[in-house]
């Protein structure tokens, strides 16, 4: 409470001399609650473990989707992919910042969508009210630096952060100014299983716990371990960045924010629509030892990090996010429930819709004539998963190790993960579970309704509403007006951002963001563009 208060003092411009706390997101790829403070004891993870013992670990946090880009929108924007038509997986090569000149759209890329019509790159176009989370922080302050990736279903505007090119560093910030930096780790990413192979093998394959869901098999321990292997070189690079943070002065006036952006990057784990698809670690440290060594057990998803980092630094996050701050001094009531969805991955389609409440998982199947594991080229790169698929294909997979490779899917699954932590035992048919059953399939229809599920939209559709005639919308120009020493800048597209570029800035790769009238010197020069996501940036005005 004293350090919320503080900051409001700071944020109301009540106290001068208490420096606003600093955000560090550590941002990972692809893993689920499979660390040692998370009861794993077949690895070593001793600085995130420090993370969680010095601040607040969540044993409740959830992706919106069990894969990266869609799961990265709702973080940036606090919305629901499927409110908003970016539930699919991708829409282009957005993976990192682009100038708007760099962006290129293909028109072939082998992917069609539920009605067999080809699907080209395009970006998802949001309501004109929706900005990345990070507008309102740089718009009260904040030096944003993404470190860097981005992968948001559309190019970043680059008016959403401060440094957004890699390699940024928090101490570019303007003296006395606050940051909100966030780290981006790859090495835990489904594709480091393979691209890492020859790294060292730090786990033994004989000491972890095989999930029911595969057979105990040599190949499949070893990946495992592969996967361990890679957390724990993780943590190592976690602990460098607490210790620069430390060496930099910063980490006793930072909150740190720890989290993965969906679950597990093996068969049945990333692009999975359950537990094991959306659960993930999440640690929160704060300063001075606040709630230290705590363990919090509300209901989280990770599209709430965006409105608890502005209502931690005393912004009111706005109505429109789906997004709810679990903290500071605008907290919302805990969430009852979790609502996933899973659709078009890479070039493979389907339909689900999950819900949570924290031990009951509820799954609704859309296309149950597709099987649960479907043919997809990137994952097949994990020897593992192409291995096990063989199996399969020679019907040498028995028991629970079969489970999730059914032909076709019942409509409606329901899974208890305090007796099957692992999803394998359907009890949607079971009488003694039928009041849950009806719950939870009642909650899904209900959030499906209220945010106008766009998954029962083909593809093509979608995209024709965000560009009609399939050509981009391109934002106007920003008209300048002088007013005796200021400069009003505005924009005709709804929606828009703009940045712009004063003095001796002009020319270089950094724009400030537009919130009121700029004030110059005379002969100062000025120049200024415009964007709104989805939309071709507006050509540069220059005064």
């Amino acid at each position: 409470m004293i350090f919320t208060l503080s900051f409001i003092h700071v944020v109301n411009g009540q106290n001068t001399n208490i420096k606003p706390p600093n955000i560090v997101w550590i941002s990972v790829e692809d893993m689920g609650p499979v660390l040692s403070i998370y009861g794993n004891e077949a690895l070593n993870t001793p600085n995130i473990d420090r993370l969680a013992k010095e601040g607040v670990k969540y044993t409740n946090a959830y992706a919106t989707v069990g894969v990266c880009a869609p799961s990265r929108f709702s973080i940036i924007t606090g919305m629901y992919p499927t409110r908003l038509g970016a539930h699919n997986m991708r829409t282009g090569d957005h993976n990192n910042f682009k100038w708007p000149e760099d962006v290129k759209f293909r028109q072939e890329k082998g992917v069609i969508d539920k009605s067999g019509v080809n699907i080209p790159d395009y970006e998802v176009v949001t309501p004109s009210y929706v900005k990345p989370f990070t507008e309102y922080l740089r718009a009260e302050g904040y030096y944003c630096v993404n470190d860097n990736k981005c992968d948001y279903q559309f190019n970043a505007p680059f008016t959403a952060w401060d440094d957004v090119f890699g390699g940024g560093s928090y101490n570019n910030a303007p003296y006395g100014a606050p940051f909100f930096y966030v780290k981006n780790y790859y090495t835990t990413h489904e594709s480091r299983i393979w691209m890492r192979k020859d790294k060292p093998i730090t786990v033994n394959p004989d000491d972890i716990s095989v999930p029911d869901y595969y057979p105990d098999i040599p190949m499949v321990r070893n990946d495992i371990a592969r996967k361990y292997s890679n957390i724990e070189a993780l943590d190592k690079e976690v602990g460098q960045l607490l210790e620069q943070l430390k060496a930099d002065g910063v980490l006793e006036n930072s909150v740190i924010f720890f989290w993965s952006d969906h679950g597990g990057n093996l068969l049945r784990q990333k692009r999975a629509v359950g537990d094991s698809g959306l659960h993930v670690p999440l640690i929160i440290r704060y300063p001075d030892g606040y709630r230290a060594g705590e363990i919090e057990n509300r209901m989280v998803s990770l599209m709430d990090l965006g409105p608890t980092v502005l209502s931690m630094t005393g912004i009111q996050p706005p109505d429109h996010m789906d997004g709810k701050a679990f903290e500071g001094v605008f907290e919302q009531p805990p969430r009852k429930y979790i609502f996933g969805s899973a659709d078009r991955f890479d070039e493979c389609t389907d339909m689900q819709r999950s819900v949570l409440d924290g031990r009951f998982v509820y799954i609704k199947n859309f296309m149950p004539e597709r099987p649960l594991i479907y043919r997809n080229k990137y994952r097949e790169q994990i020897p593992m998963n192409k291995h096990l698929i063989e199996l399969d294909s020679l019907d040498m997979l028995k028991g629970d190790a079969a489970y999730i490779f059914m032909k076709s899917k019942p409509i409606e699954e329901l899974y208890d993960l305090e007796s099957d932590p692992y999803e394998v035992h359907n009890l949607a048919t079971d009488s003694i579970y039928s009041q849950k059953l009806k719950e939870l399939r009642f909650q899904l229809k209900k959030w499906q309704t209220s945010i106008g599920d766009k998954g029962f939209v083909p593809e093509h559709e979608l995209i024709e509403t965000f560009w009609p005639n399939m050509k981009q919308p391109k934002t106007d120009d920003v008209l300048i007006i002088t007013n005796e020493q200021n400069l009003i800048l505005s924009c005709k597209t709804e929606g828009a951002s703009i940045g712009f570029q004063l003095g001796d800035d002009i020319g270089s790769k950094y724009w400030q963001l537009y919130t009121k009238p700029v004030e110059i010197k005379p002969n100062e020069k000025i120049r200024a563009r415009a964007i709104r996501i989805g939309y071709k940036a507006s050509n540069i005005s220059n005064n």
